[in-house]
């Protein structure tokens, strides 16, 4: 076979621009610190690349999504600790009124603290963190506690008793449509306990509680504390963050088994007891009860949001797991290996320097050394 000087020229000129393409990858590798910049160059790398790069989004997200809950979890606790104390304190109060040696005057004075207290309680019913109300479930832009629509008076209820409700130590009481025609009668959900008004705003007026086994009794009208429906937040539905893939955690505190219609009602119904000077130690004494089941409601709530937050922190453990793990999968799938890429550069650039001196060598003869 005939090798003439046009095919070595020709040959020669395709195996430099393989050598400097050659060159061009290295380079860009070390450049980089990747090994592919397109598809084109392996698309088995760059196809895993976007399923683990994915995968590596993900746990960043979930990463954000921890920090919103445990923004939640920390705030919620802490309210529920301040809640726990406040009610605590109010229970002293009243310990100390069941006492018969306080006078009128000390009493009066308990009832302020006592006012006081149920307005901080307000304030943190109504706690806001990154402007969302995080004790009305999913209505997160809306006050759970309007404080001027409780306690409004027995008065309303011949305007309106379909939008009241009653509380009286520790229940809720809603109007019975059933028996109408025989006084306004309100029954405790799911109960046969009921409270009557006869005569209401008459001189006659009477209000009777039945307890639902035949015992009744006449209460005062300082006893019962009518609120409209919606003072208090009845949101029950949970706020739930997704942590993992399919995993997702609620992270607010149910108002309704801590800031609810009763909770407020036994406390003004002990601040209006310790304003009447006729109030009894017997009564004081039936009222501490009340206080017992609603701190004790507190301290149940706080431990559900206790045992969900040791499995917020057991998942956080378990994200930063699998962030390490993306991270370094993502790593050796797509990353050069910088010593190798610097080795296999040298090696090129010898070869390369090797084939150009080699080449011009083999291109130097012209025409004219011909005819010399």
């Amino acid at each position: 076979m005939r090798v003439t000087q046009s095919m070595l020229t020709h040959s020669s000129l395709r195996h430099l621009s393989q050598s400097y393409q050659n060159l061009h990858t290295l380079q860009n590798q070390l450049s980089t610190g990747k090994k592919i910049s397109r598809a084109s160059q392996d698309p088995v790398v760059a196809m895993n690349g976007m399923r683990y790069r994915t995968q590596s989004t993900e746990v960043t997200q979930f990463k954000r999504n921890l920090s919103e809950v445990y923004n939640w979890m920390d705030n919620g606790d802490a309210v529920l600790d301040k809640t726990g104390s406040t009610l605590h304190r109010m229970r002293e109060l009243a310990v100390q009124a069941s006492n018969d040696t306080y006078e009128e005057t000390q009493r009066k004075n308990m009832a302020q603290e006592i006012r006081q207290l149920r307005e901080h309680l307000e304030s943190l019913a109504n706690t806001k963190v990154n402007n969302k109300f995080i004790f009305n479930g999913t209505n997160t832009k809306n006050a759970p506690v309007s404080a001027d629509k409780i306690d409004v008076g027995v008065g309303v209820l011949s305007e309106d008793p379909a939008g009241h409700v009653i509380t009286y130590n520790s229940k809720v009481y809603e109007l019975d449509t059933e028996h109408a025609g025989e006084g306004l009668v309100f029954r405790k959900a799911d109960s046969d306990e009921t409270i009557t008004i006869t005569d209401l705003g008459g001189e006659n007026q009477e209000i009777i509680f039945n307890n639902g086994s035949g015992g009744t009794n006449e209460l005062l009208e300082r006893q019962v504390v009518v609120s409209e429906k919606g003072a208090v937040s009845t949101n029950n539905e949970k706020v739930e963050i997704e942590l993992m893939k399919g995993v997702n955690v609620p992270v607010n505190v149910n108002p309704g088994k801590v800031f609810s219609a009763d909770f407020f009602g036994d406390i003004i119904q002990l601040e209006k007891a310790l304003e009447d000077p006729s109030t009894t130690s017997e009564e004081l004494t039936g009222l501490i009860a009340s206080f017992d089941r609603q701190i004790e409601k507190v301290v149940n709530e706080r431990a559900e949001l206790g045992a969900r937050y040791n499995r917020v922190e057991m998942i956080d453990d378990r994200i930063q797991e699998q962030e390490v793990i993306a991270k370094r999968i993502l790593s050796e799938n797509e990353d050069a290996d910088i010593e190798k890429v610097i080795t296999e550069l040298l090696a090129a650039e010898n070869v390369h320097r090797a084939a150009l001196a080699s080449t011009s060598r083999i291109m130097q003869p012209t025409l004219m050394d011909f005819l010399r």
